[in-house]
């Protein structure tokens, strides 16, 4: 057994935790001195490209060998552009264009742009198969609904991301695209025999595996013919015969945030999680984003005591230290290839809108927002169609809380557009569309997951696969709206 320091540097180089603010304390970069294996960031530690390099620079001067990861998906869910959405569509908007070619340059694009800044670990992309509509994490995540499509654009995207020099970490393995629950705020089932998921869920990462992606995250789903009651991420059944065994593994397995309720209530703590997760065949445990320094202590304290009493063997603890190691090694070694910048994302983006119906006659209409909630993985980024319009009104309104016959008045005549995410689930939303479409000519743009709900009486539905900066603007040209 190793003296106490040497438990301490293996417990931590096991850990990717996370600060607060544009700039790391001091506790964050002590940490890293002592052989934590990084940090995420997250969008409260963004403000512009040049503080974000400033700040990896001041990370990877307190150990050159930090993983430095963040969740740039492109689409929906964004850091670096947090504040105004992205400028790339995402998964949903990429697989129906179905252009595997396009998948890999826009993956390069979020790979050079995160090469720029010092980001050396995506925390994408997201190879769920989104099987379920009402999927409430997953939706425009995904590639789309087909296994066979999904997974063509998976491969294509770690190809992407790691010939640009960044490590793709495919998620969320079993598969999260058959849930409606999020993992976030409890454990999701998914009750289905393991052949299913080896014709539904697992082909996706089949794929990403023979493109050579250097880690793999899991979910914290329950799969009872594999998982029995606990969360994949603590099922060793999951993550060594079936990632490692069956699929051929052989990089880092990280786990999704600990401090997730789908796996800190499961395990009863986040400490306790950690110690679950190394058990089953986890090498990187994403601690989550409110982490400070006394939560990583507790979290080394645990499997320090873990290891210690039996809990964790100190072989498997040394494997998932050099497995991270070994990850941080191949970013430092990495020859990214640059690519010219372009409007790239905004080209996809045309190119994944879809209209039903007419849109003529539009005119210059009243535009209608409907709000809806954000999940916690988007975070509060800006959607719809507003910085792109060219002086055409705009309303922002609950769906549930509005009289169709006030925004017909609101509307003196013109035709009114509804802009929505989600509609078909969204609290009032088909109500209040199809109320209006009754006496009133209605166009609606979907920029959530595209159900088949199509609203009686419309004179045009629009999808836009997404409700990224680039999905606005599209949608907003495919109206002749713009400037």
């Amino acid at each position: 057994m190793p003296t106490d320091p040497g438990i301490r540097r293996l417990a931590l180089g096991t850990l990717l935790a996370a600060f607060p603010g544009s700039t790391p304390p001091g506790w964050a970069l002590d940490l890293l001195a002592e052989g934590l294996a990084g940090h995420t960031l997250f969008g409260r530690n963004v403000d512009h490209p040049d503080q974000v390099a400033a700040t990896t620079a001041a990370l990877r001067d307190a150990r050159p060998e930090v993983l430095i990861a963040i969740d740039e998906e492109g689409g929906d869910v964004t850091r670096l552009a947090h504040a105004t959405g992205s400028p790339y569509p995402g998964n949903a908007a990429l697989g129906a264009v179905h252009d595997v070619a396009l998948t890999e340059r826009v993956y390069h694009a979020i790979g050079n742009d995160l090469m720029a800044v010092g980001v050396n670990v995506n925390l994408a992309p997201t190879v769920d198969v989104n099987t379920a509509d009402d999927n409430p994490i997953i939706g425009t995540r995904a590639f789309g609904a087909d296994p066979t499509r999904v997974a063509a654009h998976a491969a294509a995207a770690v190809t992407g991301l790691q010939t640009a020099g960044v490590a793709a970490c495919a998620k969320h393995f079993p598969g999260h695209g058959a849930t409606v629950a999020d993992s976030h705020l409890e454990l999701p089932t998914v009750d289905v025999p393991v052949e299913l998921l080896r014709e539904r869920d697992l082909p996706p990462f089949a794929a990403v595996v023979a493109a050579g992606t250097r880690a793999i995250m899991t979910a914290h789903i329950r799969v009872p013919a594999l998982t029995g009651d606990d969360p994949a991420t603590f099922s060793p059944a999951v993550l060594d015969d079936l990632l490692r065994g069956e699929y051929g593994f052989t990089g880092v397995v990280l786990t999704d945030a600990l401090e997730m309720k789908g796996a800190a209530v499961a395990a009863g703590g986040i400490g306790p999680g950690a110690v679950r997760a190394l058990a089953a065949g986890a090498d990187l445990l994403c601690i989550g984003a409110q982490v400070d320094a006394e939560l990583v202590e507790q979290v080394v304290a645990e499997i320090t005591a873990a290891l210690r009493d039996g809990r964790l063997d100190l072989a498997r603890v040394e494997q998932a230290a050099e497995r991270t190691a070994a990850l941080a090694a191949w970013t430092r070694a990495a020859a990214p290839v640059r690519a010219a910048g372009t409007d790239l994302g905004y080209a996809a983006a045309r190119r994944a809108v879809r209209v039903e119906g007419s849109l003529d006659g539009l005119g210059v209409p009243l535009v209608v927002q409907l709000f809806s909630a954000s999940t916690i993985a988007e975070g509060r980024v800006p959607w719809g169609l507003g910085p792109h319009l060219n002086g055409t009104e705009q309303l922002r309104v609950v769906a549930a809380e509005t009289d169709p016959e006030a925004l017909r008045e609101r509307a003196a005549g013109r035709p009114i557009v509804l802009v929505g995410r989600h509609l078909h689930r969204l609290p009032g939303g088909p109500e209040l569309v199809e109320s209006l479409a009754g006496s009133h000519p209605v166009t609606v743009v979907e920029m959530g997951w595209p159900s088949g709900w199509r609203p009686v009486g419309v004179r045009a539905f629009v999808t836009t696969y997404g409700a990224s900066l680039a999905n606005g603007r599209a949608a907003a040209e495919a109206l002749h709206l713009t400037a």
